[in-house]
């Protein structure tokens, strides 16, 4: 199952860039993810992080490798768990002539016996849909507020 969706925003691409892989700060944006930190000094390729979550009364933190890092255009890593793909995210970020375009994409890797014993409670691939058209939504509304002057 894989999702993407997109959204114009209008600042440059390089701060689209800059807020995406600020993992601290995705926790405002994202009804998911809390938030996150770099375990050995990224954003690069290759860097590694921790990515923590709450869903309902459920909370994890997983490990994140960065696949690719090509400021201002690409950022995607990969979550494993142990030697076990889960997912890969991907924001593709493209000039526009009023700013940038931001796709999010997100590919589920779970197995099949993985996928039904963790979504027994709720559709996966319905809510990471919702999701990412949230997260693109608080993106832009925060980087377009706080592009506006006062």
């Amino acid at each position: 199952m894989d999702h993407s969706d997109s959204v114009e925003i209008a600042v440059a691409p390089e701060r689209a860039f800059t807020a995406i892989a600020d993992l601290a700060s995705m926790g405002r944006r994202s009804p998911e993810n809390t938030g996150g930190e770099w375990l050995n000094g990224g954003p690069a390729l290759g860097a590694k992080f921790r990515g923590t979550n709450t869903h309902g009364a459920s909370s994890w933190s997983t490990i994140a490798t960065v696949t690719e890092y090509n400021p201002p255009r690409y950022f995607a890593f990969e979550v494993k768990s142990k030697a076990m793909r889960i997912s890969r995210w991907e924001f593709e970020i493209t000039p526009t002539s009023t700013g940038c375009r931001v796709e999010e994409r997100w590919a589920d890797h779970r197995n099949s016996l993985l996928r039904r014993a963790a979504d027994a409670s709720f559709d996966r691939a319905e809510f990471t849909k919702e999701s990412i058209r949230t997260t693109l939504d608080r993106l832009k509304d925060e980087l377009e507020g706080a592009s506006r002057p006062e």
